[in-house]
């Protein structure tokens, strides 16, 4: 339990190092945007003098590590700065923020259970045409772009002329799972699928090699030559331990949707993330595109040092390194 105990702690530790390195390289990299932040917040026919009254007052004119230190000041204090609207980022990111998150937590989800499901099934009929065909299949739903394969979906099962019509091709009212379940799946389900599709291609192949590995272990053939149900031995053990691998490639996916839900926001028009850095990106909004990138970013980190935390649960030998 010690061991356990320090390697959560060294990560925790690790956690604010990394946040600020990653507060460091978006400030460094929208300084050098070619967008006058004064310009933005007063419009084309400001004068030069409330132009510059502007930037002396908000420190623009201030040199880049002082204004760094005034923006990590500001952002312990939950403040992201103003957008070019004259409406706090925080404000809007906080809005925004929990639709991304829904989205690519389901799609997250929808991708483990399909893989989970394929890649024992490719496993434990290896070599058969059960194999052959899961393989096809995650060979071509790991080539598929996410974007592609919304507008396909769209397509076949919006709500459009020649569609099925069994889910909105635009989602033009989003509502709370806690306060309509039903609408909010079916604003939901197509994207989260669009997303999730080319990530459990991927993680299909790698639990059905993480299985066929362990099946191959000694202690398979001897639990089964001492009489133990080859199911028994299955999920009580091989599961367990092909685990591993997996989760190991779970944290680096997470990034990969994350950074997909933006795309998939826009083609459903769903209002967050997605919308905000390309209005951002549209009106040259900087502090915009400075909120949404740091906040992504920052998830992404805390989402792999809680996946690599589960790493250290599932797998008992890192615990003694």
């Amino acid at each position: 339990m010690s061991h356990l105990i320090r390697l959560i702690g060294r990560r925790l530790v690790a956690l604010p190092l990394m946040v600020i390195g990653v507060t460091l390289l978006v400030f460094v990299v929208m300084s050098f945007s070619p967008a006058d932040p004064a310009r933005l917040a007063l419009g084309e026919s400001a004068s030069p003098q409330a132009l510059e009254n502007y930037r002396e007052a908000n420190g623009l004119n201030d040199p880049l590590w002082l204004r760094y230190f005034t923006f990590l000041g500001g952002l312990v204090q939950g403040d992201l700065g103003t957008s070019s609207g004259n409406v706090p980022v925080l404000d809007m990111v906080v809005g925004a923020f929990p639709i991304t998150l829904q989205l690519t937590f389901l799609g997250l989800a929808m991708a483990v259970v399909i893989a989970a499901i394929f890649g024992v099934l490719g496993a434990l009929f290896r070599d058969t045409w059960v194999d052959q065909a899961i393989r096809v299949v995650s060979i071509g739903a790991l080539a598929t772009p996410s974007f592609w394969l919304a507008i396909l979906l769209i397509q076949w099962l919006g709500e459009i002329p020649g569609g099925w019509g069994a889910f909105p091709a635009l989602v033009t009212r989003w509502v709370s799972i806690f306060d309509d379940p039903a609408t909010w799946l079916r604003n939901i389900a197509l994207p989260a699928f669009a997303l999730a599709a080319p990530v459990a291609g991927s993680l299909t192949r790698v639990v059905r090699t993480a299985m066929v590995e362990e099946l191959e272990r000694d202690y398979v053939r001897t639990a089964v030559g001492a009489g133990v149900p080859y199911t028994e031995v299955v999920s009580r053990n091989v599961l367990r331990n092909a685990l591993i691998t997996p989760i190991t490639v779970l944290g680096l996916r997470v990034g990969y949707l994350m950074g997909g839900a933006v795309i998939i926001e826009i083609i459903f028009n769903i209002q967050a993330m997605g919308q905000l850095i390309l209005d951002g990106v549209t009106r040259n909004d900087v502090f915009l595109v400075q909120g949404v990138t740091l906040t992504v970013a920052i998830a992404f980190i805390v989402v792999n040092i809680l996946v690599d935390l589960l790493y250290v649960v599932v797998n008992p030998r890192i615990r003694s390194i």
